[in-house]
């Protein structure tokens, strides 16, 4: 895991405003992805940095990698992510004649972008991105994995291309600006409230990102966006008890390919489905299985905002079933409040937070990355499995994403100045993101409505939901050098859940029913029958007494944020009884989010 910046000029020279300290300094941005290494390498027009978190051949696998042709540079690559084939992939390429030096999947990558160029992604099975450059054509090539779990993304300068893993790293180039424009304010916003991810899209104006699953090619004659990858539908043939078995098949490979690494690896355990099953399936591979999880004590509600039963109690049952080494990390309110954690959070993301659930995220990530710098999570099943409220056929078929109403996520543009809410228009964007979104959707012939709309709703899941989620778990893993591996997320594994009819999935009538059966004998019988709950929030009132005071102070001293906001709606919110409506807690996060975006990047607005 690392991660990867640089810049390619296609008439010859670099991009103008570059200077000498450029690449060094685009290069430290992303410091935190990578603390084991960095390097960059600069050739006539074209340049790449690299940070290293080093988890397979700790001392072979440092990059860039240059691949030299008869005297000269002919490939170029920088690499971040895990490539979980490539042994498989390295006795492939040497029967081509390709000679390796290391056992690293990063010199696999560059020996198949050589062998096999832009079809080199769809042979990788993992978790990726990569820029590759090729002196001769001068041609710059941009990859992003298939569900974009690893980021990328680039700015296009005059006939030249600024890109890195991450906004800020892009951003520090001289010749890229900040720049805020309505559909950048229409981003930033609905992809925290409520959670709706545009594929290529950033919250910057001329900062686009590589979208999942496609290839971005550059070269003197233009760019040319290809997707490699996208989610079809098959046959499905196989009866249930086939379905199941394959199920089980298929996540077995995935958790004990994804448990390789040249370091020790735990998995966070919160006594849900998803995560005792991943837990259970590395136990037999792992050797001493270490699990961690997350502890709120007596400041989470007994019954958490869904109703449903906390975790500690099951992930405790896991624990002694599996004899795990487990440590419980304790978090409190008073920390998870703190303006400089908040500050740190949204420098991470470089998009507005998800308020306490980020914070104690963050907090979660620094406790497993003390001992280990491999994580599994079970990111992926509810989208996969249909473990969320909203996957119904009522919520499927509305003419809006599924979650909308279920999330009962706040209309936050109550907070902004009237006049910038009226020309944001956010329910006709919305709206036109969800046809775009589903105009993508391909269907078997003889597909039922009801079957269309459930597949319909685990596509938009997948592809607009799921993103959100994976962007918040790579930035605030990254940022504190942990990497985070998801077996759910194995293409195969999705390819086939995805073309499972409904019926197989909630066979029992319950959701996840499909993902139940496949590990039936692996989990206590409590933890099996458990029902989807979501991340812990905290519930203490010194939280939202905290985020009010600091609120107060926002107002008084005239933040940027107050620009964009209606300050007497806000005046407002601070003075709404805490209650079960979540909007003023959502609000005084918005605003304190809003305001420390605009200070740490001070865009140029175009609103």
């Amino acid at each position: 895991m690392c991660g990867l910046v640089g810049y390619a000029g296609f008439a010859g020279h670099v991009p103008q405003g570059t200077e000498d300290t450029s690449l060094k300094e685009m290069t430290e941005t992303l410091a935190c992805r990578g603390p084991d290494a960095s390097a960059v390498w600069a050739e006539g027009a074209a340049a790449l940095g690299h940070t290293r978190l080093a988890t397979v051949d700790l001392v072979g696998g440092r990059q860039p990698m240059i691949l030299v042709r008869d005297g000269r540079t002919a490939l170029a690559v920088a690499f971040t992510g895990e490539v979980y084939n490539h042994a498989r992939l390295r006795k492939e390429l040497t029967s081509l004649g390709h000679r390796f030096t290391t056992r690293s999947d990063s010199e696999v990558v560059l020996h198949a972008i050589d062998a096999w160029g832009e079809g080199a992604p769809a042979r990788l099975e993992g978790m990726f991105a990569y820029a590759a450059w090729e002196p001769g054509p001068r041609r710059l090539t941009l990859v992003r994995d298939r569900f974009g779990i690893k980021p990328l993304c680039y700015a296009r300068i005059g006939d030249a291309v600024v890109f890195g893993s991450e906004p800020k790293a892009v951003l520090a180039h001289p010749a890229v600006s900040a720049r805020l424009d309505l559909d950048g304010l229409r981003e930033l916003l609905l992809s925290a409230h409520p959670m709706i991810k545009t594929p290529g899209r950033s919250a910057f104006a001329g900062l686009d990102e590589v979208a999942p699953g496609t290839v971005v090619a550059v070269a003197p004659e233009g760019v040319r966006v290809r997707r490699y990858w996208s989610l079809a539908p098959a046959e499905h043939r196989d009866d249930l008890p086939d379905t199941v078995a394959r199920v089980r098949q298929l996540l077995e490979e995935a958790v004990t390919g994804q448990l390789a690494a040249d370091v020790p690896v735990s998995v966070l355990l919160s006594g849900g489905l998803d995560s005792s099953a991943i837990a259970a399936l590395a136990s037999p591979a792992a050797g001493p299985l270490h699990t961690l999880s997350v502890d709120l004590g007596n400041q989470a509600s007994d019954r958490d905002a869904m109703g449903r039963d906390p975790d500690g109690p099951y992930a405790e049952l896991m624990v002694r079933h599996l004899g795990s080494s487990h440590r419980r990390v304790r978090l409190d309110a008073g920390a998870l409040a703190d303006p400089d954690r908040r500050a740190r959070v949204g420098h991470l993301r470089d998009g507005l937070t998800l308020g306490d659930f980020d914070t104690s995220l963050l907090q979660l990530y620094g406790a497993v990355r003390e001992n280990f710098p491999v994580t599994l999570a079970g990111d992926g099943a509810d989208e996969l499995f249909g473990g969320y409220r909203w996957f119904t056929p009522e919520a499927a078929a509305a003419a809006s994403f599924p979650w909308d109403s279920v999330l009962d996520r706040a209309d936050l543009t109550r907070l902004l100045d009237p006049a910038l809410a009226t020309a944001l228009d956010l329910p006709t964007h919305r709206a036109a993101l969800h046809r775009a979104a589903c105009a993508e959707i391909e269907h078997l012939p003889g597909t039922t409505p009801s079957e269309a709309a459930l597949r319909r709703g685990s596509y938009l899941n997948l592809t607009r939901f799921l993103p959100c989620l994976l962007d918040r778990a790579d930035r605030l893993s990254m940022g504190v050098g942990l990497e985070v591996r998801v077996p759910f997320l194995d293409h195969r594994l999705v390819e086939y859940v995805f073309n499972t009819p409904w019926d197989m999935k909630m066979f029992d009538g319950r959701e996840k029913s499909l993902l139940r059966a496949a590990v039936a004998d692996l989990l206590p019988e409590p933890v099996l029958a458990r029902r989807k709950s979501p991340y812990p929030m905290v519930r203490d009132p010194a939280y939202r007494t905290a985020l009010t005071a600091q609120v107060g102070r926002l107002l008084a001293e005239a933040g940027p944020a107050t620009d964009l906001l209606d300050t007497t709606a806000v005046r407002g919110l601070l003075l709404e009884p805490t209650g079960a409506d979540r909007f003023p807690r959502e609000g005084l996060e918005l605003v304190l989010d809003l305001d420390q975006w605009l200070r740490a990047h001070r865009p140029a607005l175009h609103l």
